[in-house]
């Protein structure tokens, strides 16, 4: 679901010898701070908003959805060029689906991730990361098959709080993964990244 949470999705798709695909999303930020996501876009161009914000600052849902539109034809769609030399996300029919991240820290990305595979059809969803905030843990069970996660926190801080050692995996590495995946054969079960 993001570009750290695919080397999650490669060792379970490893693992279980499945499929594996980056799911693309970007956040909309809000208009007066630039560092607080208010809603998110998936490539599959689903929009998630965070009502309470987006209310507790009174933005326009108008100004979400211009946004959103926006980052999608400037960011989402570059991205599908980078990563899958601008191929579709694979089919996701009556696929079982793992949605991996690094972690999860308001639920926002996961989301609109979710939002995109029940919108293309998927069977069963799952999700599977190390860490995330036992409030969303609970909200993230409303909407989906199960979750995998051996770390739920009371109060999520940041992601570089739980890792001795985040470094962000480079573009070249994040390439390299999907290019390998994208070149195995469909398996009955899919998984997700």
């Amino acid at each position: 679901v993001s570009e750290g949470g695919v080397y999650f999705a490669d060792r379970i798709a490893k693992k279980v010898n499945a499929q594996m695909d980056i799911l693309l999303t970007e956040a909309i930020l809000a208009p007066n701070n630039h560092e607080l996501a208010i809603a998110m876009i998936s490539e599959t161009e689903e929009v998630v908003m965070h009502k309470a914000l987006i209310d507790a600052f009174d933005i326009n849902e108008d100004y979400v959805y211009s946004e959103a539109q926006r980052k999608y034809d400037e960011e989402v769609l570059s991205y599908v060029y980078k990563y899958r030399k601008g191929k579709d996300l694979i089919s996701l029919e009556g696929k079982y689906v793992v949605l991996a991240d690094e972690c999860i820290e308001t639920g926002l990305t996961m989301m609109a991730a979710l939002k995109s595979v029940i919108t293309r059809g998927a069977k069963n969803i799952y999700i599977a990361t190390p860490i995330l905030d036992r409030a969303v843990y609970q909200n993230l069970l409303t909407v989906c098959d199960g979750v995998f996660c051996p770390h739920k926190i009371q109060d999520y801080i940041s992601i570089e709080y739980y890792y001795q050692n985040f470094e962000p995996m480079t573009f070249e590495e994040i390439e390299e993964i999907v290019a390998l995946h994208m070149k195995k054969p469909h398996k009955e079960n899919e998984i997700n990244e």
